[in-house]
């Protein structure tokens, strides 16, 4: 199982395949991260409305990508 580190000012938490049942798109890669597919929901704790949703990876590689758009 993926651990899942603490981020400050965040709340980081796991969607299992079988909770995931929308398409969302990436924050980190900006590709659709399809029903069923596990995921990461990243929501800042301060502004809740502006949760995103990674892919495992593109979570794990945040610090070593550049932003998209």
């Amino acid at each position: 199982m993926r651990v899942l580190e603490p981020v400050p000012g965040f709340e980081v938490r796991r969607v299992q395949p079988y909770q995931a049942t929308k398409r969302y798109t990436c924050a980190g890669c900006a590709r659709t991260i399809e029903v069923g597919v596990g995921h990461v929901v990243v929501v800042p704790l301060d502004a809740v409305d502006l949760r995103r949703h990674w892919h495992w990876g593109c979570w794990a590689a945040r610090d070593r990508r550049r932003p998209v758009g």
